[in-house]
């Protein structure tokens, strides 16, 4: 494939970006695909919404405590290395998955594609970084936040199509030819040569780049996304009465617009700064999070369609301009780990969305089971959550602007924040 230069500042979109860029999209495909199964699932083992939730958790939660570990692995012995071996174990766990005989198993089969989710998600980062020339960082993570939007919200319409056409197992069998198709690619890419250590002043500046408030803000940004993709479906599917595949293909509004908006996103940080792009990203997701607690219970699907418009733009500058911010300093040593904290921040977020979220809206519907629920009691659910999840987003405001008053003025992006 012909890469895409600019002038003497190198690379853009290579080999290693669209590996990067698979891999992400995969990991991202991986968490959000099996939510608009779990009715479907329940049904099959005869769960409750609470017990069948934990197919979602088990897999947030592995990737979660093996992002750093990942990270590290990375730095040590290769970002392609380790890259290859966990797409090999997420191909070989979402082929498992397909076949369990019981919750049990499926849970099971799900923690260990957390595993190699968490690889995926996280070396994706470092290989991008590598590829990408110092100007045009903004829009490379504009393009891996796009395809993870893609991703994550691609996850319920191709979900829901599969549910309804061909049952809950086939979800997990579609992971299967996309992870090795970036397997394959992966392993063209030029074999990893090892980094030379950082220097002391090096590290330091990492530090410098990865505020705790950009961390913050990620796990309550990532909480919102995750809460709109737990929620959401059952909203759709017992609220207004949608079927799977309708249901579906509202969810899929979300990844329509990331199709054009991520590079756009990136182009933004890399011309504005990362400090401005972020803070208009969290505006947008503050509006677009109350917007979700309104809209859609008085216009129905108009209104979510309408929300959504606004989170996930807000969305995708967010990704843009925050992994810009910490990455932008970041020596060749300490990639990998510094992008299994950007990973660690994001999956805690998604557990708190799954976890946090699916409560918010029991409790708010009056019922155990919210599939259950009656449509007037999933509308009071499906508000509650979203006024919590607008709060969130007032709140990781709050965190970067306090952050950014105390922080040191320095040079490039970096300086905004």
């Amino acid at each position: 494939m012909k890469t895409r230069t600019n002038g003497t500042n190198g690379r853009w979109i290579g080999r290693e970006t669209m590996a990067a860029a698979l891999a992400t999209g995969l990991a991202s495909l991986g968490t959000s695909i099996a939510n608009i199964a779990l009715p479907a699932t329940a049904e099959a083992f005869a769960a409750t919404f609470p017990e069948v939730q934990r197919v979602v958790v088990a897999y947030l939660a592995t990737m979660t405590i093996f992002v750093l570990i990942a990270g590290r692995l990375g730095d040590r012995h290769g970002a392609r290395r380790m890259l290859i071996a966990g797409l090999s174990l997420f191909a070989t766990a979402a082929g498992a998955a397909s076949l369990a005989p019981s919750l049990a198993a499926l849970v099971g089969a799900r923690a260990i594609q957390g595993v190699g989710a968490a690889f995926a998600m996280t070396l994706s980062l470092v290989l991008a970084r590598q590829a990408a020339p110092a100007d045009r960082l903004g829009r490379t993570m504009g393009l891996l936040g796009t395809v993870s939007a893609i991703g994550t919200a691609l996850g319920p319409s191709l979900g829901g199509f599969l549910v309804a056409t061909a049952g809950w197992r086939a979800v997990f069998v579609v992971q299967v030819p996309i992870a090795l198709a970036a397997l394959a690619l992966v392993a063209t890419l030029p074999k990893d040569v090892p980094a030379r250590p950082a220097t002391v002043t090096g590290r330091a500046r990492f530090s410098l780049a990865a505020p705790l408030s950009s961390l913050a803000a990620n796990v309550l940004v990532a909480a919102v996304m995750m809460a709109t993709l737990v929620v959401g479906p059952y909203f759709l599917a017992r609220g207004l009465g949608l079927g799977e595949g309708a249901a579906g293909l509202v969810m899929a509004v979300g990844p329509m617009i990331s199709i054009v908006g991520g590079v756009p996103a990136g182009r933004a940080v890399d011309a504005v700064g990362a400090g401005r792009i972020l803070g208009l990203g969290l505006v947008m997701l503050a509006l677009g999070a109350f917007g979700l607690a309104v809209l859609p219970i008085h216009f129905g699907v108009a209104g979510q369609v309408a929300a959504i418009a606004v989170l996930t733009p807000g969305y995708q500058l967010f990704q843009a301009a925050n992994n810009t911010a910490v990455l932008a300093a970041v020596p060749a040593d300490r990639r990998g780990a510094a992008s299994g904290w950007l990973g660690l921040a994001r999956n805690v977020g998604l557990i708190l969305g799954a976890s946090v979220a699916g409560l918010i809206f029991a409790g708010a519907a009056g019922a155990e089971d919210p599939a259950r629920a009656v449509p007037s009691a999933i509308a009071s659910g499906m508000q509650a959550t979203f006024v919590t999840c607008g709060a969130a987003m007032v709140a990781a405001i709050a965190i970067v602007a306090v952050a950014s008053t105390h922080r040191p003025r320095g040079d490039g992006d970096t300086e905004h924040l």
